[in-house]
């Protein structure tokens, strides 16, 4: 048994691996980067530090998420980033990681990691550092 953050994105259920998340936050203000990837919303500051704030809607080829707010922090490759999602629900156990049985859809496939069950749901085990990297990253 693993903890999983479960959340809500693009209005689907998903889990991200617990132990890879710094924390969760409500984003204030993000500062756009004139000519970065469609997936980065910009740049944002939580305590002292800047975060890369990734939009996760966008990173699955959903466009932008409206009213960004929710986000959780993690550190990958050395980097803070800050994703945006739907909601964030809670933190809970989830059951062994389980190979996909079928294509996860358009959008989740390049993302999802495995399947796993928690609250009583079966639900897709989303890969961060696909999240981070954009749908440009498939097509390199």
């Amino acid at each position: 048994m693993s903890l999983v953050l479960v959340l809500t994105l693009a209005g689907q259920r998903v889990a991200l691996l617990a132990d890879a998340m710094e924390s969760v936050v409500e984003i204030e203000a993000i500062a756009p980067v004139p000519g970065a990837a469609p997936h980065v919303a910009g740049l944002s500051a939580l305590r002292s530090r800047v975060l890369t704030v990734i939009d996760a809607r966008a990173s699955l080829g959903f466009g932008p998420t409206e009213s960004p707010r929710d986000a959780v922090v993690a550190i990958v490759d050395g980097h803070p980033y800050a994703l945006l999602v739907d909601t964030v629900e809670d933190v809970v156990e989830g059951g062994e990681p389980r190979p996909l049985g079928a294509s996860a859809g358009p959008g989740w496939s390049r993302v999802a990691r495995a399947a796993v069950e928690a609250e009583g749901s079966l639900m897709l085990l989303l890969d961060l550092p696909a999240l981070i990297a954009g749908p440009a990253a498939e097509a390199a």
